[in-house]
């Protein structure tokens, strides 16, 4: 039994490809290691994340050149931990070492590698540095193919993943494929479910929210998408607004639970504000949630005791008209498109609250929608979304010098 809760039995699990996965789309840095059947069954090896929240706390917000950075600086520690984890990191012995000083072809074609990798990560010299004695002192791992992030996302930052997965894949020649972020918050829900289609998924983060129809794996059309801030960043800049520190969504979230656990919905100060849901009875798809950020603004200008009670019931609010809007529109879809499934993606869907009201609708609305959503690990971003996404993708493998990052890249690209 993995860590996913996915039972393997030995015996039964034939590799198709093995692939490790790359994700830097923001300011997570992920590396995973997944085994996948041909048939689509996977066995997860690994799935590493390393955060920089604490990093960009006090500033309130992630700045992609510091992101930039810090990906530089924890690309290679945590490969090496994910490919400790697979049990893939095998040291060069002495006897190798050896063979290699003995011949000067095999320096000379070594040297020029290196420089070719130079070439590749002239922006990330930082991650040159440390990529060169990693390669020096392991041997290339048993995989068969590296899935990387190259959009959407903070283009600094995807970046620096694609240039490491093309570093890789030239000195160890293994092929790449590249992968739609919003494609991978969708599919990471296949880990451990059969969707049946079609589905409406709704991708909800920090960066994005949008409506996609699936007639199935590939096969997708945007419905709807937000006209200014993605739900999460409309989270973030209110919790900001109100003092309360970033990242805003988990804060939110928790103050709301305390104001719901103490009553305070039920009973409330003079203070307390009814705050508009944005286009929610539009009869599009679409989302804005750039009013509702103006609107906590003057809100809170109005109060004058800002105290513990005060924020608990804006959080409480502003969380709740943003489950509002986002359900609103995504049950309209169901009903328009008559789908089989439901699914959720993206850092916003960990949120307790969104989910259970979700579940709730569904059951006495629509009971016959299956409704998927990830574990909260798998919520926000992780490697194993893109391995996984990369597995269903493998047959548009490429060479590493036809990858690039594309930080504007849409879903609706795919075929």
């Amino acid at each position: 039994m993995n860590q996913y809760g996915k039972n393997l039995i030995l015996g039964s699990f034939s590799v198709g490809v093995k692939i490790l996965a790359i994700e830097t789309s923001c300011d997570d840095t992920g590396i995973a290691i997944l085994e996948a059947s041909n048939n689509g069954d996977f066995n997860v090896l690994s799935n590493i994340v390393s955060s920089q929240i604490e990093i960009h706390k006090k500033y309130g917000g992630v700045y992609p050149m510091m992101a930039k950075r810090e990906h530089q600086n924890n690309l290679v520690p945590v490969l090496i931990s994910a490919l400790k984890q697979a049990k893939l990191l095998s040291l060069f012995n002495s006897a190798e070492l050896q063979r290699v000083k003995a011949s000067g072809s095999k320096i000379e074609k070594q040297n020029q590698n290196f420089k070719t990798i130079e070439k590749i990560l002239e922006r990330e010299m930082e991650l040159y540095k440390k990529i060169i004695p990693f390669l020096k002192k392991y041997k290339k791992p048993n995989v068969d193919l590296i899935a990387v992030t190259n959009g959407p996302g903070l283009e600094p930052c995807l970046w620096v993943g694609v240039n490491f997965a093309k570093a890789l894949s030239y000195f160890w020649n293994i092929p790449i494929v590249p992968v739609n972020h919003i494609e991978s918050h969708i599919l990471v829900n296949t880990l451990e479910n059969n969707i049946k289609f079609p589905a409406i998924a709704l991708v909800v983060s920090g960066g994005h929210t949008q409506l996609v129809l699936m007639k199935g794996i590939g096969k997708y059309k945007i419905l709807g998408e937000t006209r200014d801030d993605a739900a999460g960043e409309c989270l973030d800049k209110c919790a900001k607004l109100l003092r309360l520190g970033y990242p805003g969504g988990p804060i939110i979230s928790k103050l709301a639970a305390e104001a719901t656990d103490a009553g305070l919905l039920f009973y409330r100060s003079p203070a307390s504000v009814k705050l508009p849901r944005p286009m929610i009875g539009t009869k599009d798809y679409d989302f804005s949630f750039s009013g509702l950020k103006t609107a906590v603004l003057y809100a809170d200008r109005k109060v004058k005791l800002k105290n513990a009670k005060y924020k608990k019931e804006m959080a409480s609010e502003v969380q709740q008209a943003v489950i509002d809007v986002l359900i609103k529109k995504t049950t309209k879809a169901i009903r328009d498109f008559d789908v089989k499934s439901l699914i959720l993606g993206g850092g916003v869907s960990a949120n307790q609250e969104l989910r259970k009201q979700f579940q709730n609708k569904l059951e006495k609305e629509s009971p016959d929608t299956n409704f998927f959503v990830p574990k909260l690990d798998l919520s926000t971003d992780n490697a194993l979304m893109t391995a996984i996404t990369g597995f269903y993708h493998k047959k548009n493998k490429k060479d590493w010098k036809n990858i690039k990052a594309e930080s504007n890249l849409r879903i609706s690209s795919i075929k």
